[in-house]
């Protein structure tokens, strides 16, 4: 494209806002293309005359950075940023953003044109060894390791784990004290990873209001929710969120669900009859009330132990009744099946599993079952995935309530224990309820059915 003077650039502004010709007239009559002349346009209405006159300059490297953080910020294109900073030529500013993308900030700075003096090749030359020079490089190499390495330990006590973005950040922060080559080599990550973390450091963190939420409800329910979880927990409040993506923000918060442990078995042989395994690993069920389960698991506290002996419906995992006692009696079993009876009705078909504890063996036990019409199904001989939902339920309640609380007597743990209950038939959802509580769900299918 010919040059233009700046009394040649301003005829042709001022015959476009004055209204005397389009863009393609003006730019017909002077053998160029519009976009030169809409350039010009732009710039004296910002500039005036100052906008649209020739000249070179050789910009500090941080109007450079304020140029290309103007217009990765408000999302100008390249004609607006060159035009609001007055820029003679929009290659100017895309010339700046692929060095920034290619090389990072030290791109940008202008290098010196030509040759390399000698006096600045003797001023890197490696000093001789045991001068004076060189101990004091090895003093503030070792300076450089201290400050480094103390900035990172923080870090990873902090949170557990240092990442490149903390390195690159500790780096950032000394980058005034230490050379940038050096503290990278030290850090050891490459420079175009360190540019990139520095470009980020002033961006807005767009999951700040997800990440607020996440650890609401993950304290919320005292850390027994995994990402899967608190994922559904979002889904019911109406954010669309993947599951990868909680799991991500959780693993940077340092969240995480609680192991679990075993439990206790009950089975001390043949002391009675044992019945047939008729569930079958079938743990579906139609509607409320057909298929329970039961087991006994133990806790340990304050040198003594309590026995719990629940009832599940395998219909939606509710915890029908359960009775607590400090021993593993016929009594804990017999009186928790004559609360559960209370909840069964005449119409119901109902079959009750367990494993081969000898509480299920008592002829007592199996007399109360025949009574009420139930048919009793037992588990194989050290099979526990027989009566895998029951094992499962202990595993959830001993890992999101016996290890994540603090108790100061037994009695407080029978008050808190009756809570947790209450809390995982009431509020606690699961995925395969349809992100609803097993009360929420079974109330859900009898108002639909």
């Amino acid at each position: 494209m010919a040059k233009y003077s700046t009394e040649e650039k301003l005829e042709a502004v001022l015959a476009y806002l004055e209204g005397k010709a389009s863009y393609k007239t003006i730019a017909e009559e002077r053998n160029m293309s519009t976009a030169p002349l809409k350039r010009w346009v732009l710039r004296y209405q910002k500039h005036g005359e100052e906008g649209i006159t020739s000249s070179y300059t050789n910009h500090e490297i941080q109007f450079k950075i304020d140029v290309l953080n103007y217009m990765n910020e408000f999302g100008a294109s390249i004609n607006e940023t060159a035009a609001r900073f007055n820029l003679s030529s929009d290659y100017t500013v895309l010339k700046w953003k692929r060095q920034f993308e290619t090389g990072g900030i030290d791109a940008l700075i202008s290098k010196k044109k030509g040759r390399t003096s000698m006096k600045e090749d003797t001023k890197k030359s490696t000093p001789v060894e045991g001068s004076t020079e060189a101990l004091q490089a090895e003093v503030e190499r070792l300076r450089m390791e201290n400050a480094y390495f103390k900035k990172v330990e923080c870090l990873s006590s902090k949170q557990g784990k240092v990442t490149k973005q903390d390195k690159a950040q500790v780096v950032f922060e000394l980058r005034l004290e230490y050379p940038i080559t050096s503290l990278l080599q030290l850090a050891q990550i490459p420079r175009s990873t360190y540019y990139y973390w520095v470009s980020t450091m002033d961006c807005p963190d767009k999951d700040t209001v997800l990440k607020s939420r996440i650890l609401a409800v993950y304290h919320e329910h005292k850390g027994r929710y995994g990402y899967r979880r608190i994922t559904d927990e979002l889904h019911n409040e109406g954010q669309l969120v993947n599951h990868k993506k909680v799991q991500r923000i959780m693993r940077e918060l340092g969240l995480k669900s609680i192991v679990r442990m075993k439990k206790y078995r009950s089975y001390k042989g043949t002391v009675g009859k044992i019945a047939p395994n008729i569930l079958d690993r079938n743990f579906n069920a139609t509607r409320p009330n057909e298929k329970w389960v039961t087991d006994i698991t133990e806790f340990k506290l304050f040198g003594e132990k309590l026995y719990l002996s629940p009832i599940l419906d395998l219909f939606n995992g509710e915890i029908i009744t359960y009775t607590v006692d400090s021993r593993p009696l016929y009594t804990l079993v017999s009186g928790m099946l004559d609360q559960a009876l209370k909840r069964k009705t005449n119409d119901d078909i109902l079959l009750i599993h367990s494993d081969q504890g000898w509480h299920y063996q008592m002829p007592q036990y199996q007399q109360s079952l025949k009574e009420q019409g139930i048919t009793q199904s037992m588990s194989r001989k050290g099979n526990c995935y027989d009566n895998a939902v029951m094992e499962n339920f202990f595993g959830i309640l001993k890992s999101e309530f016996l290890y994540t609380e603090d108790f100061d007597s037994i009695e407080q743990f029978k008050v808190e224990l009756d809570q947790y209950i209450h809390y995982y038939n009431h509020k606690r959802i699961k995925a395969k309820l349809k992100r609803m509580s097993p009360v929420q769900y079974r109330t859900h299918a009898l108002e639909v059915a």
